[in-house]
C-alpha cells in the first residue's frame, strides 16, 4: 500500500469523479484508476463504485476513507516536523497573486514596499526556501486554495468582504483567514479628447454609464468594486475590453478603447484622471490561507513575515485633482 494510492482514493471519493480527481492530481484518468484498482487488489474489497454516472463509495470504501485520511495527515505532519528540524533551510511556497496590482504598489501610497520587495527581504533571511508565483483571478485562486494547490494568496476584494459570516462580502471566503493588507480608491482614466476627460472635479459613478470602459474580467475585486458601485447609483457598466492588470487598462486606455478604471496609475500614463464619487469604487487587497489545515513551516514562515510586513491595511488617500 503506497501513500500515493491513499490519495487517489481520497481525491477521487471527495470529487466523485475520476476525471476531475486526475485533472486535480495532474496526471491521467488511467493511471489514477489503475492506481486505485491495485489498492482494492491488495485490501481486498472493491473500494469504489463505478456503475452509475457519479463514482460512490462501497460500504467497505466508506470505512477505510477515514483511515486513509488519517495516513495521509499524518505523513504530511511527518513531513512538517522534519523541515522543523531542518530549521527551515529547505522548502517551496506555493504563493498566487492579482495580475500586477499585487507586485507594485499605487503611487499614493509612497514608500508602501511592494510583494517583490517583501519577498526579496523574505529570502534573505531563508534563502533555501523557494517561490512558485501564479496570476489568476481571486475565484479561481480561491477554488485553488481550499484543494490544496495554493498555499497561500494575494486577492482583490470588494470593500465590503471582510470573511465573516453574515456580512455582505463574498460567502466564497468561509473556511480561510483574511489579513487585508491595502485599500485603494479606483478612478477613471479617459482617452485622449474623450468627453468625460473634459469637465472639471469628481466624476459620478453612474456618467460612466452609457460610455465604453476597460476593466479586468468578471470575478476579479476590481471589477466586482466597479460594478458595485454602479449598481448603487442606479447604473450598470459597458465593458467593451477586459485585460488582466492595471497596467494594461492604461494602455488600452491610452489608445482610445474605452475609459479604463483602475487605481490612480499617477501622472506617468499621460492620460486625464478623474476622482470618481456618488459612490467611490474601492478595491481591498488581502493576504488569504485555509484554515483547515496547519500550514507546511516555509509556508508558515513566509506567512509571519508578510504580516508582520503589513500589520494593518493601509488606505491609500484621494489622488490629487487633475
Amino acid at each position: 500500500m503506497e501513500l500515493r494510492q491513499l490519495q487517489y482514493f481520497v481525491t477521487v471519493a471527495q470529487h466523485g469523479n475520476f476525471t476531475r480527481a486526475a485533472e486535480l492530481l495532474h496526471l491521467s484518468q488511467p493511471g489514477v484508476s489503475a492506481q486505485i484498482r491495485r489498492l482494492e487488489r491488495e485490501l481486498g474489497h472493491q473500494l469504489l463504485d463505478r456503475t452509475g454516472r457519479a463514482v460512490r463509495l462501497t460500504r467497505v470504501g466508506e470505512a477505510v476513507l477515514p483511515h486513509a485520511r488519517a495516513a495521509l495527515a499524518a505523513a504530511a505532519t511527518a513531513r512538517r516536523t522534519a523541515q522543523e528540524f531542518d530549521g527551515l533551510r529547505r522548502g517551496r511556497v506555493r504563493l498566487g497573486m492579482i495580475a500586477g496590482a499585487a507586485l507594485t504598489p499605487p503611487p499614493a501610497l509612497g514608500t508602501f514596499p511592494g510583494l517583490a520587495t517583501t519577498l526579496a527581504a523574505f529570502r534573505q533571511e531563508h534563502p533555501g526556501i523557494d517561490f512558485s508565483l501564479a496570476e489568476d483571478t481571486t475565484a479561481r485562486m480561491l477554488g485553488c486554495l481550499r484543494e490544496g494547490r495554493l498555499d497561500l494568496a494575494v486577492i482583490g476584494l470588494p470593500t465590503a468582504a471582510s470573511g465573516r459570516e453574515g456580512d455582505d462580502g463574498w460567502t466564497a471566503l468561509s473556511g480561510l483567514a483574511l489579513h487585508p493588507v491595502l485599500e485603494v480608491p479606483l478612478v477613471a482614466l479617459c482617452p485622449p479628447g474623450h468627453p468625460l476627460a473634459a469637465a472639471d472635479g469628481p466624476l459620478p459613478v453612474a456618467a460612466l454609464a452609457g460610455h465604453a470602459l476597460v476593466s479586468t474580467p468578471r470575478g476579479t475585486g476590481l471589477r466586482t468594486a466597479l460594478e458595485r458601485a454602479l449598481a448603487a447609483s442606479g447604473a450598470a457598466p459597458t465593458v467593451a475590453v477586459e485585460a488582466a492588470a492595471p497596467p494594461q487598462l492604461a494602455e488600452l486606455a491610452a489608445h482610445g478603447l474605452g475609459v479604463a478604471v483602475l487605481p490612480d496609475p499617477g501622472p506617468a500614463a499621460g492620460l486625464p484622471v478623474r476622482l470618481l464619487t456618488g459612490p467611490v469604487p474601492r478595491v481591498r487587497i488581502a493576504l488569504v490561507w485555509p484554515t483547515g489545515r496547519p500550514p507546511e513551516p516555509p509556508t508558515a514562515a513566509l506567512l509571519a513575515h508578510l504580516r508582520a510586513a503589513y500589520p494593518a491595511p493601509c488606505r491609500a488617500g484621494r489622488p490629487g485633482r487633475r
